[in-house]
């Protein structure tokens, strides 16, 4: 491993809200930051050279997962490890369809958020524990970490929110099995499965404009907002990155970060 070695980060969703956040706090000389979301961000590019950070941002649909884990794949076969230091997976997107009963639900929506918010992360891992672990059979021995962004409706169930709350508790659960996976490996991967807390995001304003009338819990978000206690995706970030540097990173594949 050289002495210039740099962490190797991939992040999805790093466009907006949480994501941007993060990708802000990881745009550091030390690291080479992948984003992959809808769109690039102009922003980042220019935080990039400011700081002398390595940046690659791809413009890719989320809601295609297969055409984005191939494309990663052959990307990760391509790094030089000696200049790797660790690799890290963050799969942050996600999305929110119509608010209300699944019947209520078109079925292209029901699919993107299944897609975005599930198959995606998996695709993406699987993608990545496969390049990686090519590393490690050539001898590279980095750390390695996925780190999902879940949510706390993938832990308690609400009406109106059933394809999100789907998405979010197959999170946890395929996380919970890649796990047990990667313990049985020479120097495996560490996983977990993180809810963020509640943050002051575009969901949340989605959540707020639901109709009353096919979303009873409305009225719930409505007052978080009104009382502050919605968390910055600012702060947010900040707690999330520091997660996944703890030591015990992946003793507990599925956590929340108020713990």
């Amino acid at each position: 491993m050289s002495l210039a070695a740099q962490h190797l980060t991939v992040l999805t969703g790093a466009s907006r809200g949480m994501g941007l956040a993060m990708a802000r706090h990881l745009l550091t000389p030390d690291r080479m930051l992948l984003c992959i979301s809808r769109r690039t961000v102009p922003e980042l590019e220019e935080l990039a050279r400011l700081r002398n950070a390595t940046l690659v941002q791809w413009s890719m649909d989320l809601s295609q997962p297969s055409q984005v884990a191939v494309r990663l794949d052959a990307w990760l076969d391509t790094q030089p490890t000696d200049d790797i230091a660790s690799a890290t997976l963050i799969n942050n997107a996600g999305m929110i369809p119509r608010i209300g009963p699944i019947d209520q639900c078109p079925g292209n929506e029901l699919e993107d958020a299944l897609r975005v918010g599930l198959e995606a992360p998996m695709q993406l891992t699987a993608a990545f524990l496969r390049a990686t672990g090519h590393w490690v059979a050539a001898g590279w021995r980095g750390p390695r970490k996925v780190l999902n962004i879940s949510s706390g409706l993938g832990r308690r169930a609400m009406a109106a929110q059933a394809p999100y709350c789907a998405a979010k508790a197959g999170l946890d659960h395929f996380t919970r099995c890649s796990a047990l996976d990667e313990a049985q490996r020479t120097h495996g991967a560490k996983l977990v499965s993180l809810a963020p807390g509640v943050i002051d995001t575009d969901m949340q304003e989605q959540l707020r404009a639901g109709d009353p009338a096919a979303f009873p819990d409305r009225e719930r978000f409505v007052e978080l907002q009104r009382q502050g206690q919605l968390t910055s995706p600012e702060e947010a970030a900040a707690r999330v990155l520091t997660w996944l540097q703890r030591p015990d990173f992946g003793d507990q594949p599925v956590a929340d970060v108020r713990d």
